[in-house]
């Protein structure tokens, strides 16, 4: 179990950083400064929502510096937090799980980054074809140099 809550607050950090610097940001502040809110008791909503602003700013000015161990020194703050927070209160789980999957962006498809094909045997007298994605059918309409068979 403990597993599962490291890997659902890594998830909640990462989307919660991911989301700072979106145009949803204010919508997904208010969502998990009264989801903090809840864990800590009703009044805590502006302060939570004060301290997510914060990591907000502290994100904004390392991408502008150029700094990447700044930005992600505040998702590694947010990931230790809900740590801390779901061992805690293991209930809160279901609850920032729903969260996520409100506001967490859709996945896009998976990019071939790397393609490698290995043509081996000889001379090849017909065309080869390397892509990382094809959508549709392929046709080669090229002459064949190849010897006639015999």
């Amino acid at each position: 179990m403990e597993t599962e809550l490291v890997a659902l607050a890594t998830a909640g950090a990462t989307t919660l950083v991911q989301q700072m610097a979106t145009e949803g940001w204010v919508t997904v502040r208010r969502r998990m400064a009264g989801f903090l809110a809840r864990r800590r008791g009703a009044a805590d909503e502006e302060a939570a929502a004060g301290e997510l602003e914060a990591s907000r700013a502290d994100l904004l000015a390392a991408r502008d510096d150029g700094d990447p161990d700044g930005a992600d020194g505040v998702a590694t703050v947010w990931r230790l937090r809900l740590q801390r927070l779901l061992r805690e209160d293991p209930a809160a789980a279901a609850e920032l799980r729903r969260l996520l999957d409100e506001v967490a962006p859709a996945e896009a498809p998976a990019t071939v980054r790397e393609v490698r094909n290995t043509v081996s045997g000889g001379v090849q007298y017909d065309p080869v074809f390397q892509a990382g994605v094809v959508s549709g059918g392929v046709t080669f309409h090229a002459p064949s140099d190849r010897p006639p068979a015999g």
